[in-house]
């Protein structure tokens, strides 16, 4: 398989890092927008783009790949706003796109235990609950593209819960997303339960971002060929 690393940060250099091992060909690395404008795809070339470049930099390399036909995987977080604008253009250009806040198999897991124990916990009210993340002093977003899904899951699968907060105390209603700037933490994300009787913890830590980059260039495989608008969700339900 042909890849184009977009954004050549710790992310990139993971990605190339894994590319090598599973045999695919990098036929570029681009890192800004004079890069993209420069770049030249030989005929007959099919390279899939995967991309972990800065949330304001992200949709103007979503609608180049669109506009040229180009499959792209995307890790990067913070530009969400806009998914739907992202969606509809790549359905109008009949383009490809897969993203996710976090690519790794585990975080995913974690994801899958989460809603799952939102949906347990909309019949007991006596728990409140609170999200934490910690990430590096390097990362842009706050709080974490991982951190808001976590917390919008157990907004769609619990009813007492109508909202949340970054950074607030704990509220009746609204759920508490602590954010963490420290070091050069990978990333660590925890859902707490607190009862006056006991607590609950589901927690996931990445040991390093070997995870993340091992999980986009697998999307990068899976949508290969494919047309259309996909999730993690898409590819777990098909190899799981």
């Amino acid at each position: 398989m042909e890849i184009i690393i977009s954004g050549y940060g710790r992310m990139g250099k993971e990605v190339e890092s894994i590319c090598n091992e599973r045999n695919h060909k990098i036929i570029a690395v681009v890192d800004n927008h004079k890069e993209w404008d420069n770049l030249s795809i030989e005929a007959g070339s099919n390279p899939v783009v995967i991309d972990f470049s800065l949330p304001d930099e992200a949709i103007k390399v979503f609608e180049h790949c669109f506009t040229n036909n180009l499959p792209v995987v995307t890790g990067t977080t913070g530009w969400y706003d806009d998914l739907d604008k992202v969606k509809k253009a790549c359905t109008n250009n009949n383009g490809t796109f897969m993203y996710s806040p976090n690519f790794s198999i585990g975080v995913n897991l974690f994801f899958k235990t989460n809603e799952y124990l939102a949906k347990l916990m909309s019949k007991i009210n006596n728990y409140n609950v609170w999200i934490n993340e910690v990430h590096h002093i390097h990362k842009k977003d706050e709080p974490s593209g991982t951190a808001i899904k976590t917390v919008n899951q157990i907004l769609q699968n619990n009813d007492r819960f109508t909202s949340w907060d970054l950074n607030e105390k704990k509220g009746t209603t609204s759920i508490p997303v602590f954010s963490f700037r420290e070091g050069e933490i990978t990333g660590q994300h925890e859902v707490v339960w607190d009862s006056e009787e006991d607590v609950i913890e589901l927690a996931h830590e990445a040991k390093s971002r070997k995870g993340f980059a091992l999980g986009a260039v697998v999307a990068a495989e899976f949508i290969l060929g494919k047309k259309g608008f996909y999730t993690m969700d898409d590819m777990l339900n098909e190899i799981m």
